[in-house]
């Protein structure tokens, strides 16, 4: 009996291998090497069937511990962030459910009087994106970004799947509806323009599932002030490595994690610590849909680095 891949392996054929330390050098706006953004995951799910994240053991349905849990994050949690993210002037990429448009519109509201900018992040979390035919999953993503425009003004540039669930074709499907990029993929520490079917293209924006609460404090277990400490390493470190080349770091919140009191008071100290950096002019504080529209301009500018 042979190996099941003698030779070359299945390739997704999406881009090129490069290592980060043989790539174009470019800078941020204002001349920074490091770009750094909020990933605010806002979600919904359904009461007595479907997926979500546990406190405790899942229980026969209806499971109110775990759906109560996850909705303290809509009732409080994310209203308690959004008075963080307001007191140090930091903007979101707020990734968000449609559901939430007949849950609780003013949760979505209030994100676009902030001038946040708006992802689309599927209809629920209760389910997975991956489970559907091209067909359904066309559906899914055309429903979510015509519902966004109509009820907050605004079309998504930017698509993270419930749960980074993906099917063959979900970078095509997004760049054939007009998306410009996607977060699903963690691969990088740069943007990478991924290859599309019929010759396009779509940028994926580095989205994190280290620096990310759901791995680390749910999964991993992690105290709340260590995922602080965390958060304030990791940053350091990559503003240090960005003196060689540009790099984006993204910040992955929920709010029924880290809007917990004892958790929130925790990520204001890294928060801060971030905001400082970007008063100093160290980094530039930003959106997932400002990094994929610099890197656009950039390969306009500079076709044969970026193109």
């Amino acid at each position: 009996m042979t190996t099941r891949w003698p030779d070359l392996l299945p390739s997704h054929d999406r881009f090129d291998y490069r290592p980060i330390t043989r790539r174009s050098d470019y800078a941020w706006p204002n001349g920074a090497r490091l770009a750094v953004y909020l990933g605010f995951n806002i979600e919904h799910f359904a009461f007595g069937d479907g997926l979500g994240a546990c406190i405790g053991p899942a229980s026969p349905q209806p499971d109110v511990l775990n759906h109560g849990w996850r909705e303290y994050g809509n009732r409080v949690g994310a209203w308690r962030c959004l008075e963080l993210f307001d007191a140090l002037a930091l903007p979101t990429g707020a990734l968000i459910n449609t559901a939430l448009y007949d849950h609780c519109p003013e949760l979505v509201a209030a994100c676009v009087a902030r001038g946040d900018e708006l992802i689309g992040h599927g209809h629920s979390n209760a389910e997975r994106q991956g489970a559907l035919d091209e067909e359904h999953e066309r559906a899914l993503l055309l429903r979510c970004r015509d519902r966004m425009l109509r009820e907050s003004g605004q079309a998504p540039a930017g698509w993270l799947s419930p749960w980074i669930s993906e099917s063959a074709v979900t970078p095509d499907l997004l760049g054939e509806i007009g998306y410009g990029y996607t977060l699903n993929w963690c691969h990088d520490d740069q943007p990478v323009r991924m290859r599309t079917r019929g010759g396009g293209s779509i940028w994926s924006v580095p989205y994190p599932q280290e620096l990310n609460d759901i791995p680390m404090i749910v999964g991993r277990l992690m105290d709340a002030k260590d995922f602080s400490a965390m958060v304030v390493d990791n940053f350091d470190e990559m503003l240090e490595q960005s003196r060689a080349q540009p790099l984006v770091m993204g910040l992955a919140l929920h709010p029924y994690i880290v809007g917990q009191p004892y958790r929130l008071r925790h990520l204001r100290t890294a928060l801060a610590h971030l905001a400082r950096a970007r008063d100093r002019g160290d980094i530039w504080f930003t959106t997932p849909g400002a990094i994929a529209g610099h890197m656009t301009q950039l390969a306009a500018e500079r076709p044969g680095d970026f193109g």
